[in-house]
């Protein structure tokens, strides 16, 4: 049995924001210019989108987020079947109790859009926990347990990241040594990385007559934390999100390739058998070494599948980065019939990898 993905949805707040006025909406940390203006010369984020007005009020908080994806997602693209599960994903919760997908289902009913009772799936983490959410809800549907699923991927970083909530670290020492190795650094870069938004996909078992859509043919997610230390973490106590850059520069390629090759050879695969990459990419900086890892894994030269990310305009929206993107990617790159896709979403917390293979089918055209 397979799992569809039938419908897509995306909400990013408010009009897009430019390099140069970031800090209108963020506000400035003494001592951060530097630091801002190497990150934008490197990260190729052009605009991005906050839930947050030019006060630093909040305008939408990571649930109405969440939920005006789904509105999208769902708007004239009800399921045949009402929906009886919902799996969602996000870093930065304001409640760690009860789980996302709990507030969820409440604002959701709200709005018209789950009226039943539901089984619910709530995942934490950074940049996979709501990839994580999407593998469960496959696998609930192969299983036979539901015919119709909600996966919702949302963050809201700013709330950590604007100048009014933001607490500085300053080890002096460290940042007179070595500015980049600073735990001050490891923070702050941030600022200028992390947006807001979200992203929703349905999920049935029978495949619709009427449109097109995505067949998941497989999911594969690994750990490497026994290998690897801790990299990027958020701080419930301090509220404090850093990432340590050394680490993530040692472990983050080789995991990765380490992962690729398993994923690839545990589904007797190759990368030339699909024909677009959509990689979650923090920072375009890993462009170069993603194309080379890529290129390094096809044997043949020629059918080297091409990528695609919206990251320039849309930001880096964390764990709902790839909700977006596939929603977006399905709204203005125009897919074929029978093109093979694959999702690959990295996370540098402690390294942990999903990959998700599709094939855009419609119709009968295809019988499982």
């Amino acid at each position: 049995m397979f799992a569809y993905i039938t419908a897509t949805g995306s909400f990013l707040p408010g009009e897009p924001v430019e390099n140069h006025a970031i800090g209108q909406f963020l506000g400035s940390i003494e001592g951060e210019e530097l630091v801002r203006r190497q990150v934008l010369a490197v990260n190729g984020i052009r605009t991005r989108h906050y839930a947050l007005d030019s006060n630093q009020n909040e305008t939408f908080d990571v649930y109405e987020l969440a939920a005006l994806a789904a509105q999208a997602c769902l708007d004239g693209n009800l399921p045949r079947r009402p929906i009886s599960y919902l799996s969602a994903g996000t870093t930065h919760a304001p409640f760690s109790g009860p789980g996302i997908s709990s507030i969820l289902h409440s604002q959701l009913a709200g709005r018209n859009l789950v009226a039943s009772s539901v089984e619910i799936n709530s995942n934490s983490g950074i940049c996979t926990a709501s990839a994580t959410a999407m593998v469960n809800a496959v696998r609930s549907i192969k299983a036979g347990s539901h015919d119709s699923a909600l996966c919702i991927g949302t963050e809201q970083s700013t709330q950590a990241l604007k100048s009014s909530a933001f607490r500085v670290i300053r080890d002096t020492e460290m940042m007179e040594q070595d500015l980049k190795r600073s735990k001050w650094f490891m923070s702050v870069f941030l600022r200028f990385m992390l947006s807001d938004g979200a992203g929703a996909w349905l999920l049935e078992s029978n495949l619709p007559e009427d449109r097109a859509c995505f067949r998941v043919n497989w999911t594969y997610a690994r750990s490497y934390a026994h290998e690897a230390p801790l990299c990027m973490h958020y701080d419930n106590r301090t509220a404090r999100l850093s990432q340590d850059v050394d680490i993530l520069s040692k472990y983050l390629l080789a995991c990765a390739e380490k992962f690729v090759v398993d994923a690839l050879a545990t589904h007797q695969e190759r990368l030339e058998d699909y024909q677009v990459i959509l990689p979650h990419l923090s920072s375009y900086y890993f462009l170069g070494r993603m194309e080379r890892l890529i290129k390094g894994l096809c044997r043949e030269k020629s059918a080297v599948p091409r990528w695609w990310t919206n990251l320039s305009t849309a930001g880096n929206t964390g764990a709902a980065s790839i909700f977006v993107m596939l929603d977006h990617f399905a709204r203005t790159q125009s897919p074929q019939i029978g093109e093979r896709i694959l999702l690959f979403i990295p996370e540098s917390g402690q390294f942990n990898f999903v990959m998700i293979s599709l094939t855009l089918v419609q119709g009968d055209s295809h019988k499982g």
